[in-house]
């Protein structure tokens, strides 16, 4: 039990900058440009840490607390999902905690842009509640959706239930794109938003963290590629669940699965162009939708059984 928890733990804290790099690699690739090395984003957290932080004199103690806050919130979500091997920390309903760990911590970022008194960053932060709103109830369904499957309440259950690949069950096969497009949503990947603009008018998250520098920046991007790892590792699980064996070859496995999914997010930011704000809401109600299909296509099955 300690030796998972202590695997867990390292993965987490050691991977997640790397998918990044695979990502801006991947579109470096397909425009033919050179572009930054995969490892680049530990050498921006590196050099970001080094620097000192400056406080504009409107904030409060909020604004200087939420970048560690929210990066200790991410980690404790991440350490309910079986990555390596069965979590150590689970029990029945832990996919509740599971989904407002991370509402808590978008709740915080929103009040420390507030915080700042800035109209850009208030702008930013409504735009994040209100798509940040339409995304959990999908989220929720997709997660009653497997509940439904394996029976259980559980994340370890879920998604280590010892079955196949699901690529021929449709329901999880809507269950993967759903997921996959709130995946770009929640870490604010295009075509919702654009990570490397500088437009405040079209900024989503990035508007928010304008006001934070040095060691604040250095934690709040580490945090956002925790966050963007473990929705990629359960966006790969949905269709590739965890098999029980050593700890090794689970490692192996899930860098394998991460790898595809990064790619594939790498294709789709290459093809696509950043969509209008107004169209967003649109395209979360869609996924919704096939949340919907995928749980009568469910529940159709489990009667029929």
């Amino acid at each position: 039990m300690e030796y998972n928890f202590l695997c867990n733990i390292f993965i987490l804290i050691v991977m997640p900058p790397f998918f990044v790099g695979v990502i801006n690699r991947v579109k470096s690739i397909i425009a033919g440009r050179t572009g930054p090395p995969i490892l680049q984003l530990y050498h921006d957290i590196f050099k970001l840490i080094k620097k000192n932080a400056v406080y504009s004199r409107s904030t409060s103690c909020i604004f200087r607390i939420v970048p560690l806050t929210s990066l200790l919130i991410v980690l404790c979500a991440g350490m309910l999902l079986p990555i390596a091997s069965p979590s150590p920390i689970s029990f029945q309903g832990d996919v509740i905690l599971f989904v407002y760990l991370f509402a808590l911590a978008r709740f915080l970022t929103i009040t420390a842009a507030l915080d700042t008194a800035s109209s850009f960053e208030g702008m930013g932060a409504s735009r994040e509640a209100t798509y940040g709103a339409l995304s959990e109830i999908t989220i929720f369904i997709v997660l009653m959706t497997l509940v439904i499957i394996v029976k259980s309440l559980s994340l370890n259950k879920m998604l280590t239930h010892g079955q196949n690949v699901f690529v021929a069950d449709p329901s999880v096969i809507l269950l993967f794109l759903a997921f996959f497009f709130i995946m770009l949503t929640e870490n604010s990947r295009m075509p919702i938003d654009d990570p490397h603009t500088h437009l405040e008018l079209t900024m989503i998250h990035e508007v928010m963290i304008l006001d934070y520098s040095g060691p604040d920046l250095g934690i709040i991007l580490y945090g956002a590629s925790i966050k963007l790892f473990v929705f990629m590792a359960f966006t790969a699980m949905i269709i590739f669940p965890c098999s029980e064996g050593p700890v090794w070859a689970g490692t192996g496995i899930l860098f394998l699965k991460v790898l595809a999914v990064s790619i594939m997010t790498g294709l789709v930011e290459s093809f696509t162009a950043r969509i209008k704000l107004i169209r967003i809401p649109q395209m979360l109600i869609a996924s919704f939708v096939l949340t919907l299909f995928a749980l009568l296509i469910t529940l159709f099955d489990q009667r029929m059984l």
